[in-house]
């Protein structure tokens, strides 16, 4: 398993919060398909959330969450 920072980002509403994106090669073991890993920290070093997408399901979940970014921002203009 290898692991590519692909980019991190200041997590809103927090000092020292981030969000780091990266590529996971070989996750589950030699052979198994690369996945993105978005992971949470609250203080910027130790990660308290995470999660794991396949490639295959990016653009559907890129999609989701356009829609609900779009949603909210409708609701507060």
């Amino acid at each position: 398993m290898a692991t590519t920072e692909l980019a991190k980002l200041q997590l809103h509403g927090t000092k020292r919060g981030v969000i780091s994106i990266s590529n996971v090669s070989e996750p589950y073991g030699k052979g198994t398909s690369d996945i993105v890993s978005i992971g949470i920290s609250l203080n910027g070093k130790d990660i308290e959330w995470k999660s794991h997408l396949p490639y295959e399901n990016l653009d559907e979940v890129i999609a989701v969450l356009q829609e609900a970014s779009n949603k909210k921002k409708e609701e507060e203009a």
